[in-house]
């Protein structure tokens, strides 16, 4: 008996140390609840101060209760950013902060010395973040020396090079979203141009207008092809995915927090299908229509299967999504016996409409209007100002209502 239930732990632990971790981005507690319900191993998110999305909503730390809450029944982790360049006369109250979250998240993310230093002395498990650009095998090993647990590696690398650094220490790397065109996001065309820095989570993305080419000499003018010439596309690896799992990578991360419930809820369940089997050519080209209805720039290897080209620049200052939703309205109501809401209309809704019903406890749920009624009797459509009875899932009063639309 002893050698089988010595098998069965093994088993269980190599599965364990084997498996390969889904990372979605929260910015707040809609999207939080998004992803637990789109099957994310993991989340990461930051809070009001030091992190790289200051214009996200973000958390504060009173928050840390109510999201272990949440993550608690299905054992996800909780990684928090603390990603931005660190002075002297915010350590005091960084520190302050670290006391806080201790015992509240997994790990912190970080890569400036202060803050890795700080996570030694409270004991809080750390990642790298990409802004270390680690690009190498001896930069890894410098890092695991101070005690990294993973590493968040360059975005610059490909294939080959990390599978030799996943050797040296477990890896985490972008596998979805949008693309800075500097290396590994450390820009300073925003601080240059505006006085908003990227590296204090203040970027305001000028990179992704349009620009001239200019003739300093005489003045002229050149019209070229693509005037976004800075505006990078998203990054999109579900084509080769398993060439990541191949090359070693433990963790896959999601590109995101800024974005809507629907992308996250999108990309964390595509992604969710690819790490836990080998998708067929079919599958594959089905969820990159899945993926193509949220938002997007285009879709891009990145450096992962070498250098980018002209072609992986985007052509368009916005999202080129194949969907959009358009909010609706309200729900004022709902009666679970019966299991219908009732929503107050600021714009038509119709039979046969797709709609999205969001909601900081609800997260999100799509449905297809079936039938409506008003006043109890069944109606072809809603007008602005009427309120209107459908089926529909459990949802909340004052979750919030999108019919989806394609583009164009």
């Amino acid at each position: 008996m002893i050698i089988p239930n010595f098998l069965d732990i093994m088993t269980k632990y190599n599965k364990q140390k084997n498996k390969l971790e889904l990372l979605a981005p929260v910015g707040d507690f809609t999207n939080l609840q998004v992803a637990i319900d789109a099957g994310a191993d993991a989340i990461y998110f930051g809070l009001r101060e030091f992190s790289l999305r200051a214009n996200a909503r973000n958390f504060e730390i009173k928050d840390l209760d109510k999201i272990n809450e949440l993550c608690r029944p299905k054992k996800i982790k909780k990684y928090i950013t603390l990603n931005s360049i660190i002075y002297d006369n915010e350590l005091k109250n960084i520190e302050e902060i670290f006391k806080k979250i201790k015992g509240k998240v997994d790990a912190v993310i970080c890569w400036d010395l202060s803050v890795i230093e700080l996570c030694r002395k409270y004991k809080i498990p750390f990642h790298i973040s990409t802004q270390a650009s680690v690009s190498n095998s001896l930069s890894a090993k410098f890092y695991k020396n101070l005690g990294a647990e993973r590493i968040v590696l360059a975005r610059e690398l490909n294939l080959k090079q990390i599978k030799e650094i996943s050797k040296i220490i477990p890896v985490e790397v972008f596998v979805h979203g949008a693309m800075c065109v500097a290396i590994s996001g450390r820009c300073f065309t925003s601080q240059f141009l505006f006085g908003k820095s990227a590296n204090r989570g203040e970027c305001i993305h000028p990179c992704r207008r349009s620009y001239i080419i200019k003739d300093k000499q005489e003045g002229y003018e050149l019209e070229v092809d693509n005037d976004k010439v800075l505006s990078a596309k998203d990054l999109c690896t579900l084509p080769f995915i398993e060439k990541l799992k191949q090359a070693g990578v433990k963790a896959f991360k999601i590109e995101g927090r800024n974005r809507d419930p629907r992308y996250v809820d999108v990309v964390t369940r595509t992604y969710r299908k690819a790490l836990d089997k080998k998708l067929s050519d079919k599958e594959i080209k089905n969820l990159l229509e899945e993926l193509n209805k949220v938002y997007n720039k285009g879709f891009s290897s990145g450096f992962y299967l070498g250098l980018p080209t002209s072609d992986d620049f985007s052509k368009i200052e916005h999202s080129q999504a194949s969907e959009i939703k358009h909010f609706t309205g309200q729900v004022v109501h709902y009666y679970p016996k019966i299991g219908v809401a009732t929503i107050k209309l600021v714009s038509e809704l119709k039979k046969g409409d797709e709609i999205a019903v969001i909601g900081e406890n609800t997260g999100i749920i799509h449905s297809k209007i079936e039938r409506i009624e008003i006043k109890k009797k069944s109606v072809n459509s809603g007008k602005k100002g009427e309120e209107v009875g459908i089926k529909l899932p459990l949802v909340r009063i004052k979750d919030e209502v999108y019919v989806i639309k394609k583009k164009g």
